[in-house]
């Protein structure tokens, strides 16, 4: 029987949508975290009677037909790209965007990944990194003896130097754009890379066309919305119950055929 099979896929999809809303609800607290959404696509179709067929030697041709679906596959898990609430924090180097545009961060390897996390501390060289250690890029380093960090709405990281009147530039922040963004690669760590299906990134200074600004002492929270992700989680454990219920059904009106005499 073929709804054996449908209802299987069934159930297979919505054990994966509960997955992804899972990680959503884990991420609750995770510093500029980006939801995910699953999105299904129906199988192939069995024609019985193909649309568009003739009926008869007259040429009377078939309006409808007779298809029958296969199931259903996920498809697609599209992470959303949306500005999370900015939440104030007592660190001068913590940075959040407002609008479009991600940090970029210098991987061991020499890659540059990319991130909406805007927590930096100074290692003991005075550079600007990750909580990992990872380094701002392009890097700043701030001097040892600074006693005061501003960073501008458009990147600009200014130091007070003892003894000294004016404010002392030690360098610019960037950040990078792509055409694309939900095509870029998660690794973890708050970190995505770059895709063929990203496209290539555009760098720029921030609060310039096209660009978000920086804002200095905040930080962007989840854009997880925890009453929308249990509303979500409630249909996919009734959506997946439906179909083990298919599958019962299905099974009892095989047991009938065996019993027939």
């Amino acid at each position: 029987m073929r709804s054996l099979d449908i209802a299987s896929t069934g159930m297979q999809a919505q054990q994966r949508n509960v997955e992804v809303i899972s990680n959503n609800l884990a991420n609750m607290n995770t510093t500029a975290f980006q939801r995910r959404r699953t999105e299904f696509h129906d199988l192939i179709y069995q024609d019985l009677r193909r649309v568009g067929s003739t009926s008869s030697d007259a040429g009377n041709v078939v309006p409808t037909g007779v298809q029958l679906g296969l199931g259903v596959k996920l498809a697609a898990v599209y992470r959303i790209h949306e500005q999370g609430n900015l939440t104030a924090t007592d660190n001068s180097l913590d940075m959040a965007i407002q609008g479009k545009g991600f940090f970029q961060v210098q991987l061991p390897t020499g890659e540059t990944a990319y991130t909406r996390d805007g927590t930096f501390q100074l290692n003991q060289n005075g550079l600007i990194v990750t909580h990992d250690g990872l380094q701002l890029n392009p890097g700043l380093t701030v001097p040892q003896n600074a006693s005061d960090v501003t960073i501008n709405n458009s990147g600009q990281v200014l130091v007070r130097i003892e003894g000294q009147v004016a404010l002392q530039n030690v360098g610019q922040v960037q950040l990078a754009t792509f055409q694309n963004e939900p095509g870029l690669e998660s690794i973890g760590d708050n970190l995505m890379l770059e895709t063929a299906a990203s496209g290539s990134a555009v760098t720029g200074n921030p609060d310039s066309v096209g660009f978000g600004s920086i804002l200095q002492g905040f930080l962007e929270t989840s854009n997880v919305n925890a009453v929308e992700e249990i509303s979500h989680l409630i249909s996919a454990q009734r959506a997946y119950e439906m179909n083990s219920k298919v599958i019962q059904t299905s099974d009892e009106m095989m047991g009938t055929l065996t019993t027939i005499r």
